[in-house]
């Protein structure tokens, strides 16, 4: 008969606090801080052992994290948090109070990395891009609707959308594939946001604007952002969307005769001269009063100080709105 074999020691549960930092995308410090001030720790340790966070624990530094980036004093948030959570001293279990959304937030297994660095921005884009870095699609979701709905289109874009998107991206960039599933998610839900307030459900009356990007030009967010705002001043446009092929968006000139042709270029190997110029010469109409529309360029892909002849160059979205509305009106 074989002697039974020592048991092995069970592999220690729970997050370590440098791998709960990089998933809620603060520092150790910061958590050691509030553990330190206001009593969020670890439920259980281990004597002679690094802390580990349970999920429980996890949710309520989840919740902490949604309120601070909300504006709310950290001590208050710390109350709040341990109120709803289950941490230490709060007499709940792990379930009480924790809702749907920190129900998603708890379960998800990617952490994203530590911290996007945006610089000197707005507390909203701060909370938007901590929130992605957690891939808290909730909280990503709500600071965008409110960010839209108190500041507009063209401010939630510019000062909030924008900043969070750049380091987004830059991070990935640095790092390479860890941080594409941050900015996919972000990019996702910016365009929610924005879709929200462009769909109408009646159309709007008057001569339309026509909003594309050129036909190798894949960036949608910024004409998504455009046509937001002139949903929002009542201002009706036509979307076609990035990468529209050169006969298709004259054919749309033609059949739907705008006013005003937006063009978005993200970069100067999209940016096709020939076929602005080919677009400002389509006219519509009957004979001997035929019209010709208006044609913006938007974007960096058109930088330099030659832009297309016959055209109009915004140099960023508030300007671009306000060209379109004058047209209109």
């Amino acid at each position: 008969m074989t002697a039974p074999t020592a048991p092995t020691a069970p592999a220690p549960a729970g997050l370590t606090t440098g791998a709960l930092a990089r998933r809620l995308g603060v520092s150790p410090t910061t958590i050691r801080s509030w553990e330190r001030r206001y009593g969020i720790g670890p439920a259980h340790r281990a004597p002679g052992r690094h802390r580990r966070w349970e999920p429980e624990d996890v949710a309520v530094l989840e919740e902490m994290c949604r309120l601070t980036a909300r504006g709310v004093n950290p001590a208050e948030a710390a109350r709040t948090a341990l109120a709803a959570g289950s941490g230490p001293g709060s007499g709940s279990d792990s379930g009480s109070g924790s809702g749907p959304e920190r129900s998603t937030a708890r379960t998800g297994t990617a952490s994203g990395g530590n911290t996007l660095p945006v610089g000197t921005v707005r507390p909203e884009c701060r909370g938007l891009a901590r929130a992605a870095v957690r891939l808290d699609a909730p909280e990503v979701a709500r600071i965008l609707r409110r960010s839209v709905d108190e500041l507009g289109a063209v401010v939630a874009w510019t000062e909030v959308m924008t900043p969070a998107l750049r380091a987004a991206g830059r991070k990935w960039v640095a790092e390479g594939e860890r941080y594409v599933e941050v900015e996919h998610l972000l990019s996702w839900h910016v365009a929610a946001a924005l879709r929200r307030v462009a769909d109408r459900p009646e159309p709007l009356p008057g001569p339309a604007v026509l909003l594309a990007g050129m036909p190798s030009e894949l960036h949608a967010l910024p004409l998504e952002a455009l046509a937001a705002a002139l949903a929002e001043r009542g201002l009706p446009f036509r979307m076609f969307g990035p990468a529209m092929p050169p006969e298709a968006l004259l054919e749309a000139v033609r059949r739907t005769g705008p006013p005003a042709v937006l063009l978005w270029s993200q970069v100067t190997r999209t940016a096709d001269r020939a076929l602005v110029e080919r677009v400002v010469r389509t006219a519509w109409g009957p004979q001997g009063a035929r019209t010709q529309p208006v044609v913006l360029v938007a974007g960096p892909g058109w930088a330099g100080p030659r832009r297309p002849p016959g055209t109009l160059r915004p140099r960023d979205l508030a300007t671009a709105v306000d060209h379109l509305e004058a047209l209109l009106r």
